[in-house]
């Protein structure tokens, strides 16, 4: 990292907890790399607080925006002044500029992010069932990037059953031709199993899926980084499964959220 000054541009990551965020790392790195001058901090905001938090980053003259994960990803979006039209589809955010008059402007990277991680991995996605568990702001995001991807089916499996419909209409709005349906705990019968929820960030969490019902023939994949080694991940292990770590969604998003907060280095700056 270069010496932080007056002149650094500020960044932050908004979580509760945050103990597993690895964005500050690895932004950090990449702005060291591009010899961009800046600096992202991790920011723990509970969710009582954080419409009081975003309030003040507005007045932050030298913040260039803010990555936003667990649990603010579906609230932060409506303390936003835009978003595009699929992100207000997707119904989160986790990332967020701050334009030099102080308006919020919010995109979702999650999705994109997930499945260019499996496919810098080798992994096919195209053509491929899909299992997703979950249906809050990750889950979101990666539902839309997964039918946009061209999975063969999509079935959503969440605790409460209206919120996976509400996500199965919203994607069919965008993409009527599409395969999606609403499934229960049980992720037999798919190509791909996908943990889209925070179960597995604690230790003693419950597990997000029914893993009985695991067959070896099926890839599980993770959306958590910390720990690497999730409760789901070594059940499916045990049980003969192929693993995708959460990992490489962070990874694959590292350089689009940095040119959207604006963090460019200097030789890209001099010739833009």
């Amino acid at each position: 990292m270069t010496p932080v000054t007056g002149k650094t541009r500020l960044f932050g990551i908004l979580a509760d907890p945050i103990h597993h965020v690895q964005a500050p790392q690895r932004l950090n790195e990449h702005f060291a790399a591009i010899g961009f001058d800046g600096v992202m901090v991790p920011m723990h905001v509970r969710p009582d607080n954080l419409a009081s938090v975003v309030a003040g980053l507005r007045g932050m003259e030298n913040l260039g925006g803010v990555v936003v994960t667990v649990p603010h990803k579906t609230a932060i979006l409506a303390l936003c002044d835009e978003a595009s039209d699929v992100t207000r589809k997707i119904g989160a955010a986790n990332v967020v500029r701050r334009e030099a008059d102080g308006r919020l402007v919010a995109t979702m990277l999650d999705g994109e992010g997930f499945v260019r991680g499996l496919q810098g991995e080798g992994r096919q996605v195209e053509g491929r069932s899909a299992y997703l568990a979950g249906a809050g702001g990750a889950a979101n995001a990666i539902a839309f990037s997964l039918v946009q991807a061209g999975v063969s089916r999509l079935t959503v499996g969440n605790r409460t059953t209206a919120k996976a419909e509400d996500l199965r209409q919203r994607v069919l709005a965008l993409y009527p031709a599409a395969d999606v349906r609403v499934g229960t705990a049980d992720p037999s019968g798919h190509d791909l199993v996908v943990n889209a929820t925070s179960l597995g960030l604690r230790e003693g969490d419950a597990l997000p899926l029914d893993v009985s019902r695991l067959a070896p023939e099926q890839l599980v994949c993770e959306v958590i980084m910390q720990p690497k080694e999730t409760a789901l991940l070594l059940a499916a292990r045990q049980r003969g499964c192929d693993i995708h770590y959460g990992a490489p969604m962070l990874a694959s998003q590292v350089a689009l959220m940095a040119e959207f907060l604006g963090a460019r280095g200097a030789r890209v700056a001099g010739t833009a």
